[in-house]
């Protein structure tokens, strides 16, 4: 067995199959210190920066050729494995026949993807199944390696899956399966629209009788995709469109979300979502309806939805001075993303850009209105003010603490200043995460927040440290694609 890339599910993977018996070679372009101590660990070495042909000799022979989730599409091993006949399988098929070996009664297996949205799904999901008294785990891209996930002692087993990921596999079957939306997004890795369409399809590939499929009605592409889902498997749609069945009817007049399950029931019992833009009414309806098909009553999607706490990173209220609130929307990697934010506000200054995906950023012309100006930032700061000319005030900043500065220039009174780049962080940071956090400390910098405002011990630094943009990081198959970038 080869294991390609040595990050998290790559050391998952290898002890996993050490532990069945197989012989295993682990091949990384450039391993971490981390990674070469867990190779140390498992009794393993690591086949490092591999000529062609040495790492034809590899993969020439093996079993199999499992790579981790940022394997980039173009990386030798693929082509090498295809002329020498040996499959390629991702780490969740490995995932999937680990949990059909179990004895019964075993876990239920939920898979979600889409686009956007997958791991706020995951985790309201599993917050739903938890309060209606499931024991339950969430895995794959959300953080514990899905060969990992299946082993725990539980009811269900939610998992978040990528188009990476279910590109190369063959047997994977959920029970449930939810494909949230589909919009333009790594075509730096798949070929086409169409061959990114096709491995998120392949979350249904394989279920059956017995199994459920849930399909957001509101998204053309993906219900023409389940035109393709099997015979005998149960579809369940949600959105705002007529005829779903788990419906949004939109925000009621003091603000409140009115969501009904199939039966016209109220899901949220007289509560209130935690925050109710559109996008945060669809991956909650999303959610009721994947867990409830994996056993959750209807006393627990009102205790989940209502008592979830916000993720960071997605549209998440930075602070609010003088009228104004800054948003951090880091996690929006694509122009739909940043579409999906913008859509439920009334007057935006959108700070957007970064390390373009291959994506067209001209469907950013449809945020305006309610963005009114625009703060170009990153590699693709040139992209964006193209996309955005003649509609929107557009200004370019070269690092992000001139974008705050230039953004809160542009700012009135009731505006929103979002974060919402449309593109990965790699140009200046080594994840989303970093790059929502420098946006946050250079905003309460700008408004002079203190420690104590901000809710830390005094004395004690800031979020993110002034300064110029971080440099490029050097980011291989080595490790696992940093999580908090990956909206798959």
């Amino acid at each position: 067995m080869v294991v390609v890339g040595f990050g998290v599910t790559g050391q998952s993977v290898a002890a996993l199959l050490l532990g069945a018996g197989d012989s295993v070679t682990v091949v990384d372009d450039r391993p971490s210190d981390a990674a070469r101590a867990a190779a140390d660990a498992l009794g393993l070495s690591i086949v490092s920066s591999p000529a062609e042909d040495e790492l034809a000799g590899v993969v020439t022979g093996a079993a199999m050729v499992v790579p981790s989730p940022g394997v980039p599409a173009g990386h030798p091993v693929f082509a090498l494995a295809a002329a020498a006949g040996v499959p390629v399988r991702s780490e969740i098929e490995l995932a999937w026949a680990r949990l059909q070996a179990r004895p019964a009664p075993r876990p239920i297996l939920v898979a979600i993807t889409g686009t956007n949205g997958k791991t706020t799904v995951t985790t309201l999901a599993t917050a739903i199944l938890a309060a209606s008294g499931l024991r339950a785990v969430a895995g794959g891209n959300i953080g514990v390696p899905l060969v990992d996930a299946v082993d725990a002692d539980v009811d269900v087993v939610v998992a978040e899956v990528s188009s990476f990921q279910l590109q190369h596999t063959e047997g994977w079957h959920p029970a449930v399966s939810c494909w949230l939306n589909l919009s333009e997004d790594h075509l730096d890795w798949h070929p086409d629209m169409a061959h990114y369409a096709a491995a998120k399809a392949r979350i249904w590939r394989r279920q059956g009788p017995g199994d459920t499929a849930v399909i957001n009605a509101d998204d053309p592409a993906v219900m023409a995709a389940a035109e393709e889902i099997p015979a005998g498997v149960e579809r369940v749609t949600f959105g705002a469109a007529d005829g779903a069945m788990w419906r949004d009817l939109g925000p009621d007049r003091d603000g409140r979300a009115v969501l009904r399950d199939p039966g016209g029931r109220d899901l949220l019992d007289g509560g209130r979502l935690p925050r109710a833009l559109p996008h945060d009414r669809s991956n909650a309806l999303a959610a009721a309806a994947v867990a409830t098909a994996a056993g959750a009553t209807a006393a627990g999607v009102a205790a989940g939805l209502t008592g979830a706490a916000l993720l960071p990173h997605r549209v998440e209220l930075v602070a609010e001075r003088d009228g104004i609130r800054w948003y951090d929307d880091s996690k929006a990697t694509t122009p739909a993303s940043v579409l999906a934010a913008t859509a439920g506000m009334e007057s935006v200054v959108l700070i957007a850009g970064g390390r373009n995906k291959g994506l067209d950023l001209t469907p950013l012309r449809a945020t305006v209105p309610p963005v009114h100006a625009v703060v170009a930032i990153g590699e693709a700061a040139a992209e964006v003010a193209d996309a955005l000319a003649g509609v929107a005030d557009v200004r370019v900043a070269d690092d992000m603490a001139s974008a705050v500065t230039t953004a809160a220039a542009l700012a009135h009174p009731g505006d929103a200043v979002v974060l919402s780049p449309g593109c990965a962080s790699f140009d200046w940071y080594t994840s989303y995460a970093a790059r929502g956090d420098d946006f946050a400390g250079r905003v309460r910098a700008h408004l002079g927040m203190t420690a104590e405002a901000e809710g830390r011990p005094a004395g004690a630094p800031p979020a993110s440290t002034p300064g110029g943009p971080i440099p490029e990081t050097d980011l291989t198959l080595a490790a696992d694609p940093i999580p908090m970038e990956e909206p798959r």
